[in-house]
């Protein structure tokens, strides 16, 4: 990427920062400068920004700035590639988080290029605590990437567009790790102030804002324009309703409904038409369709299978996947009897038979422990608690009891269940275990 910028653009945002410092309304400045504004590539923002820092211009002043470029980038998206997206319609919230994802990037590299013009130690440190309060904000990015890597990204893959979302998600998650490792280096030269590192950092912070910009447009341009050509209503309902439950980075004011039965991607028969693909970005599809597209026609769903809410598994699985949990797990309807009880494959730690099939819940544990268990289902059924934990040692082993209500989605109860699980080698030997943590 060149980092040289028209002079003729830079004096053209001086006289524009000039009418924001002098209280001109954002409204006003789209309508005389916009034409100028259009102009300017979303890469040439942010050295824009450092040559204004460098000339000594607030970084508040800065941000205004930026704030007026996302309204001109909405219109101009919106206008020739966006039609019709309704507000609080699940794509309409993603372009509004990626309004702010942009504005913190932007924060991010104006803190940065505060810190590599700071005149001497105490204002670098004053400038890198702000170059650290940016990059946490930014880090919030995570809640974005989820929903267009748990949401979007399958619906893709179904219709055969693997390349895309690899790509992509790709580069999210190096943009996520780059801004993991920053903080941690932040804190590190926090805690002993190194003149030349805290220039390091503030050069991998300007780095890392450049590319969380461009995954903003690539989105935005490139991303969303396709999955609104592709995507039917029924998808998008789906895609609304776990979004809610998710989250966004920005407040939802107005809510999208539609009566569209969801589609999730396991029950979509994919095919992309002709008039579909002449409505996807250039860039999209010699991406996705250069190589030819294979839909994706797997059945997830067998006629023995069971619907457990979150997935389908045969009568065969469920019971391998129990042997298979590092757990030991006993449940008792709501009058209190046992009803099932697994059996893993990594321990046993209490011992149960099918015997105890049936038998009352406290009557399966020794007449000294009686009153403490019945007094925990009685807490749970009341609602005074909605589980109770425990350790114990068995032996050398210590072990954790949980007694956890369970209730249907309604709220009912339905039952306990006591669940038992070892930590001896998390306790005994943590450093160890430290060693084994991949943080993902």
């Amino acid at each position: 990427m060149s980092t040289n910028v028209s002079p003729d653009k830079i004096e053209a945002v001086k006289i524009i920062l000039k009418a924001l410092h002098a209280g001109e309304s954002i409204d006003r400045l789209k309508k005389e400068f916009g034409d100028v504004l259009s102009q300017i590539s979303p890469f040439e923002i942010p050295l824009i920004e450092q040559q204004l820092v460098m000339e000594g211009i607030k970084i508040e002043d800065i941000l205004r700035l930026c704030d007026l470029h996302v309204e001109l980038f909405r219109e101009y998206l919106i206008a020739r590639e966006l039609e019709g997206v309704p507000k609080g319609h699940p794509l309409d919230l993603l372009m509004r988080e990626n309004e702010w994802i942009l504005k913190q990037a932007n924060a991010l590299g104006l803190y940065a290029s505060k810190v590599l013009r700071a005149e001497n130690d105490d204002e670098a440190k004053r400038a890198l605590t702000d170059l650290k309060q940016a990059a946490l904000e930014l880090a919030k990015i995570r809640l974005h990437y989820r929903k267009i890597q748990m949401l979007l990204f399958p619906y893709l893959e179904r219709r055969g567009i693997v390349a895309v979302p690899r790509v992509m998600w790709g580069r999210e998650d190096q943009v996520r790790v780059k801004l993991r490792g920053l903080l941690d280096a932040i804190q590190k030269v926090e805690t002993e102030f190194d003149r030349s590192r805290a220039n390091e950092l503030a050069n991998r912070a300007l780095e890392i804002a450049r590319e969380a910009s461009e995954l903003v447009f690539r989105e935005n341009k490139i991303l969303f324009p396709a999955v609104w050509a592709l995507f039917t209503e029924g998808e998008w309902a789906a895609i609304a309703d776990i979004a809610d439950d998710l989250g966004y980075l920005v407040e939802v004011r107005e809510k999208w409904s539609t009566s569209a039965e969801p589609i999730l991607p396991y029950q979509l028969k994919a095919e992309i038409t002709p008039e579909q693909v002449q409505r996807l970005p250039q860039e999209f599809r010699s991406m996705a369709l250069s190589r030819g597209i294979q839909p994706d026609m797997y059945e997830i769903r067998s006629k023995s299978d069971l619907d457990l809410g979150t997935g389908f598994l045969s009568l065969e699985e469920i019971k391998a996947l129990f042997r298979s949990l590092p757990l030991e797990i006993t449940y008792a309807n709501i009058d209190d009897r046992v009803r099932f009880f697994t059996e893993s494959i990594f321990h046993q730690r209490f011992v149960r038979t099918k015997t105890i099939l049936g038998r009352r819940l406290e009557y399966c544990h020794p007449p000294r422990l009686e009153p403490a268990v019945r007094k925990v289902v009685d807490d749970i059924k009341m609602g005074e608690a909605d589980y109770r934990e425990f350790w114990t040692r068995i032996g050398d082993r210590v072990v954790r009891v949980l007694i956890v209500g369970v209730r249907n989605e309604e709220n009912e109860l339905l039952g306990t269940v006591e669940i038992v699980e070892d930590f001896t080698d998390i306790i005994n030997n943590p450093e160890e275990v430290k060693k084994k943590i991949l943080v993902l």
